[in-house]
């Protein structure tokens, strides 16, 4: 041991003094200095346990979410009763739809689809919800009446409302922000799809900003795309985020088979809200009526048409008395077929509502339905090569 002391020392000594010599040459710039950057990816769901993210939220795993919510999802089953030819003896028929919805107060008010609760614009004449129940280990179901609040076909969003002395534990769930949903983030789809009841499904934001196509043909801007898998069934129940709160109510799916592809969409939570508060206020929701009738104009129509804007609307028709003519609007007066589509030429073209580009009519129509009689909203037009603002005063739209 005494013999290897020296020798260590006189090692160390050697491997400071070459490491001072290396020191030196990088600091002078002879030898080349490299930084390596580790780039760490945080998992949005953990699969094993939850995460914090800050001092009042947590990510919560699939199975997190589902025991903490399931218990305010509800299963729909509405009744349809048709009148039928007395001819053939039947005075009457009777049909059955199937959906999901969940809770969103103490007081026992439910959302849901207005298409689960309607057929072509008829409400169902009798629903009743059914609530999963956990008691001494075991599974139980409750089946409670439930009335219509009010429902809106041009979000397709629907209210319902059960007596809490009837219904069990009520459960409501948590509304978040769908404003603030960003593509990529981890969702959950609790619901009924095929009559599979109180079944949960996960999967990811596929995309932001899609235009719904409601019940009564209106669209529905905002919309939430999901690969978390939804089918028939799944309509009215709550698409959550990893946080637990509800962005979105599952509204439809895109398929070529009439099953799942990973095209779900949801309409956008912030939208509900909305129809909810309106319709508890007054029992109805109102849009904002402008008044004329257009078409989208593409950079390829534009350049034929030899007008300066590259996208918008072209104003074909504006209603008399409208609030749009009150504006100042001003419709085409002459038709062009071009690639054999008509289109109506010579009036003005809307390329912005508020200061937000529109780039089509499904996109203007969009930012419309945002809107609510009474308010006064500023339209950028083109008019002749020249470039203006104008102001209307939405007036009252039906909503169905």
């Amino acid at each position: 041991m005494r013999r290897l002391w020296p020798r260590a020392s006189i090692f160390a000594l050697g491997m400071l003094a070459a490491i001072l010599v290396v020191v030196a040459l990088m600091a002078a710039g002879v030898l080349p200095v490299r930084v390596t950057t580790q780039v760490v990816a945080r998992s949005v769901v953990p699969t094993t346990a939850t995460t914090t993210t800050s001092a009042d939220e947590t990510l919560l795993t699939p199975a997190e979410i589902y025991r903490k919510n399931a218990a305010g999802v509800v299963e729909v089953l509405a009744s349809f009763t048709t009148s039928s030819n007395p001819m053939w003896g039947m005075g009457s028929t009777t049909s059955q739809a199937l959906g999901s919805g969940f809770v969103v107060s103490s007081n026992g008010t439910i959302l849901t689809n207005a298409h689960v609760i309607s057929d072509s614009g008829t409400r169902a004449t009798s629903v009743k919800v059914v609530f999963k129940l956990q008691r001494d280990g075991r599974t139980e179901t409750r089946e409670v009446p439930a009335t219509i609040v009010g429902s809106d076909e041009t979000s397709d969003v629907a209210v319902l409302k059960v007596d809490p002395a009837q219904a069990p534990s009520l459960v409501p769930l948590k509304l978040g922000d769908s404003a603030s949903v960003e593509v990529g983030e981890a969702v959950v789809a609790i619901g009924n799809p095929l009559g599979y009841d109180f079944s949960v499904t996960s999967g990811i934001v596929s995309a932001t900003n899609r235009n719904l196509q409601s019940p009564n043909g209106s669209l529905i801007a905002d919309g939430i795309q999901t690969d978390a898998a939804i089918n028939s069934g799944n309509s009215g129940g709550p698409l959550i985020d990893s946080a637990g709160k509800v962005i979105g109510i599952n509204e439809q799916i895109a398929s070529q088979s009439g099953g799942n592809q990973g095209l779900g969409f949801a309409v956008p939570i912030d939208t509900a809200r909305d129809v909810l508060q309106q319709i508890e206020a007054k029992g109805s929701v109102s849009y904002g009526y402008l008044g004329i009738q257009g078409q989208t104009l593409t950079s390829d129509v534009a350049r034929a048409l030899g007008l300066r804007a590259s996208d918008g609307v072209l104003v074909a028709a504006v209603d008399p008395g409208s609030p749009a003519a009150d504006a100042g609007l001003r419709g085409g007066s002459a038709q062009l077929v071009l690639q054999g589509q008509m289109y109506v030429t010579g009036g003005d073209v809307i390329t912005a509502l508020d200061g937000v580009p529109v780039a089509s009519v499904e996109d203007f129509l969009a930012a419309l339905n945002k809107r609510q009689a009474g308010d006064s909203v500023t339209l950028t037009v083109i008019r002749s090569g020249r470039t203006m603002d104008m102001k209307a005063t939405l007036a009252q739209r039906s909503s169905s």
